[in-house]
């Protein structure tokens, strides 16, 4: 796997170093944390803006989906219950011949599964920086730069317990990017996720598990920061404000067809 990341690492990595070079050609001090919290972000803004097009045939694919649904529950109820080969056979005849009329693709778990390597290897580049490890571009002297940049006493490698060790004020500071970073991922599955799912046919604990779901991502995000070093949290913070705004305009623009932000959108509409 790490052979298979390596080229996209060392992409990234250049990104990173060719980021940090511009933020001090624009006047930030070399080495410092500003620049490295501009340099993580242009890698947030550079990776999340090669995934666009995944984004964009994910929500037509939703949309397909959507608009097929109440043909393939009718097809469902019809066929509820046979167990005779021809019948079943028939049925997922039928059930193409449905997804080939509203478009839906056969390949829908294809765009998260291509958006993988990516997240991988820029896991895996912020890991081995704020490691001390240098990756491609980003060679022992930019490295030493990026660990030693610092913000009250909190820099890119410090973990949480070792934060509040050398500093109350850095371990504030680390805290107020975890509680954030989970907020901004708690509020985009309540805000903007939940209200595009339409739950007609779902299974009731399905529906109920579906609800827990920001929560449970909120609570992940507060425990994984437990044990990742801060440069990792940054990244995380930076990438769910990416998908905060991102889904927002999904929600706002483009809901998925019956459901309740569909809903809404329809209603807004009808009394403008």
């Amino acid at each position: 796997m790490d052979t298979l990341l390596t080229p996209i690492t060392h992409a990234l990595a250049s990104v990173l170093a060719g980021a940090h070079s511009l933020a001090t050609d624009l006047g930030l001090a070399s080495g410092s944390a500003s620049a490295w919290l501009l340099a993580i972000a242009a890698v947030v803004v550079t990776v999340r803006s090669l995934m666009l097009p995944l984004v964009v045939r994910g929500v037509r694919d939703s949309h397909a989906r959507a608009k097929a649904r109440p043909q393939l529950l009718a097809l469902q109820e019809r066929y509820k219950g046979t167990r005779d080969p021809e019948r079943l056979q028939r049925m997922r005849a039928e059930q193409k011949k449905i997804h080939a009329e509203h478009g839906v693709s056969t390949w829908g778990i294809a765009p998260m599964l291509l958006q993988l390597p990516l997240l991988l290897a820029l896991y895996r580049v912020i890991s081995d920086v704020t490691a001390g490890q240098g990756v491609g571009a980003l060679d022992a002297g930019l490295v030493a730069s990026a660990t030693s940049a610092s913000v009250l006493g909190l820099h890119l490698s410090s973990r949480l317990g070792s934060a509040f060790a050398a500093s109350p004020s850095a371990g504030l500071v680390l805290v107020a990017v975890v509680v954030l970073s989970a907020l901004l991922s708690f509020a985009t599955q309540r805000w903007f996720a939940l209200p595009m799912m339409d739950p007609t046919g779902q299974p009731e604990l399905m529906v109920q598990v579906q609800q827990w779901m920001p929560l449970v991502g909120a609570v992940g995000v507060l425990v994984s920061a437990a044990f990742v070093p801060a440069g990792l949290i940054v990244y995380w913070c930076l990438s769910n404000l990416w998908t905060f705004v991102q889904q927002g305009l999904v929600w706002r623009f483009a809901p998925t067809p019956g459901s309740p932000a569909a809903l809404r959108r329809t209603g807004t509409t009808a009394r403008a």
